[in-house]
């Protein structure tokens, strides 16, 4: 990564000295916006088309990029065979807290969702699924009541119908919002799952912390985290800041994660549909490739 980094600096390098020595008569020219999107991580300026062809993952350093919920969704269900549950809750401001109200508008018309989490069925290669979607565009994901409240009738949905539940998780923890309204969504979520009779299938992308982490985004019965995914629950600052001690290398990423058992397996985005798919048929004792 380092070489090829260096490769396109002297590049970059090599055309400027070639430019300085020309008599250019350069006339304005309008570039569309969102037509480069550069990488958080190597800081690559990446064609936004070329992007979306790799499914948001960065050729260069192999980044994820956070994705829609609804982007998500199409890349994991089946085509045509989504059918959304519970799409009409929505979030109240409950406590009066200011500027929540505009909050919940501007995170509707971001995520163009209700709320923070897209639930319903559908079919991941002919095997019926119930599955649900956290969106990080909406609140950077947060669970309030909403969240919470969508989540736990999943999980009695795919308990009442004898179904596999399938849910992506990306989100900034409890939403502050709504106080003891969301940190209850924790346990009532857990107390959901408690009495789930099938296989849950968590899938812990970039990022995954504070009470979504400590709560159903754990307990899977298989923990996948997405690559180059942030999981934890307080920020890494904030640890250090109060244990007063240094953190280990790696602290809180995907890999650090495996190494302590708190995730089953990684996978690339890439991979994701056909892994799941193979779980839940190896589950169900259907053969697999």
């Amino acid at each position: 990564m380092l070489d090829l980094l260096n490769e396109r600096k002297l590049k970059i390098e090599e055309f400027q000295k070639i430019a300085r020595k020309k008599d250019y008569k350069y006339k304005p020219v309008n570039i569309p916006n969102h037509l480069f999107t550069q990488c958080e991580h190597c800081l690559s300026a990446l064609y936004s088309k070329d992007l979306e062809q790799t499914g948001y993952v960065c050729p260069y350093c192999g980044h994820h990029f956070r994705i829609s919920a609804t982007t998500r969704l199409n890349m994991i269900i089946d085509k045509d065979t989504f059918k959304p549950l519970f799409s009409n809750i929505v979030s109240v401001n409950i406590l009066n807290m200011p500027d929540y109200d505009e909050k919940l508008e501007k995170g509707k018309k971001m995520s163009n969702l209700s709320d923070a989490v897209l639930t319903g069925y559908g079919l991941i290669d002919d095997i019926k699924v119930a599955i649900g979607i956290l969106d990080s565009n909406f609140m950077m994901g947060s669970m309030g009541s909403v969240v919470g409240e969508k989540i736990t009738l999943l999980i009695e949905y795919a308990t009442t119908n004898n179904l596999p539940l399938i849910i992506f998780t990306a989100s900034g923890g409890a939403r502050m919002q709504e106080g003891i309204y969301s940190l209850m969504q924790m346990a009532k979520t857990s107390a959901a799952l408690n009495y789930f009779n099938n296989l849950y299938i968590s899938v812990l992308t970039n990022p995954t912390t504070g009470g979504v982490a400590a709560s159903f985004a754990s307990l899977g019965d298989i923990n996948i985290a997405e690559k180059t995914s942030l999981i934890g629950f307080a920020g890494a600052r904030v640890i250090k800041q109060t244990i007063k001690q240094d953190l280990p290398e790696g602290f809180q990423t995907e890999n650090f994660q495996l190494q302590k058992g708190q995730v089953d397996l990684i996978v690339e985005r890439k991979n994701m549909k056909k892994t799941i798919s193979d779980l839940l048929k190896l589950h169900r004792g259907i053969a697999y490739e």
